[in-house]
């Protein structure tokens, strides 16, 4: 994606953060020769030599046959946004903008196994974001748990390359950016103060203060 170098986000350690925190990510790949995108819940994987994303698709899914034989797609990773209005800088020669975060994986897909590899993905799923569900699933009758299992197709992506974007009005000046913050703060909207909060973390970065 493009990213100026005030927007670029490097570390790894907060790329996996924000990964972790937002991942109900967009897969996007090409099938019959067009882009075709499905919604999926991920879990995130850094075993110190690669980085996984694993999760499932629903056999129904086109998607995953364009991965039969491996093949490389985008996953996006998005957080919070909100608009800004020029109203909020210094000066009355500006246009209004959008401030956002959103991380951009690249990697190769391996379908997995029917069986031991695709439970264990759906456990860490559940680990992820229903470990109560843990016991549930394995009481269900085995009848029904395999009638689930055949209806989706598991997978793992071994990360290439990561890209991280974070538009916070780094461009602007820091009494800009401040009262940008403190103008989102006071949206109802959660997205909208989610932003501000950040861009305050970041004001306070750049001016050296801590809390």
């Amino acid at each position: 994606m493009y990213i100026l170098n005030a927007y670029r986000v490097e570390e790894k350690a907060e790329l996996l953060a924000f990964m972790h925190q937002n991942s109900f990510a967009t897969l996007v790949s090409i099938v019959d020769g067009s882009p075709f995108a499905s919604h999926l819940p991920l879990t995130v994987v850094d075993n110190g030599e690669q980085i996984l994303l694993r999760g499932h698709f629903a056999k129904a899914n086109p998607h995953w046959r364009a991965h039969e034989n491996g093949g490389e797609l985008l996953t996006i990773f998005h957080g919070a946004h909100a608009y800004i209005s020029p109203s909020q800088y210094e000066t009355q020669e500006a246009v209004p903008t959008w401030n956002y975060i959103a991380v951009h994986v690249y990697g190769t897909m391996r379908l997995l196994a029917a069986g031991a590899e695709t439970i264990a993905t759906l456990e860490q799923l559940f680990d992820s974001f229903d470990a109560g569900y843990r016991n549930q699933w394995q009481n269900l009758t085995p009848k029904f748990r395999e009638g689930m299992l055949k209806g989706i197709v598991a997978f793992e992506i071994t990360v290439t390359r990561l890209e991280g974007k974070a538009k916070l009005s780094q461009n602007r000046s820091l009494t800009d950016q401040t009262n940008v913050a403190n103008w989102l703060l006071t949206h109802d909207d959660a997205s909208a103060k989610e932003v501000g909060r950040l861009m305050l973390e970041k004001v306070k970065a750049q001016a050296g203060l801590v809390d």
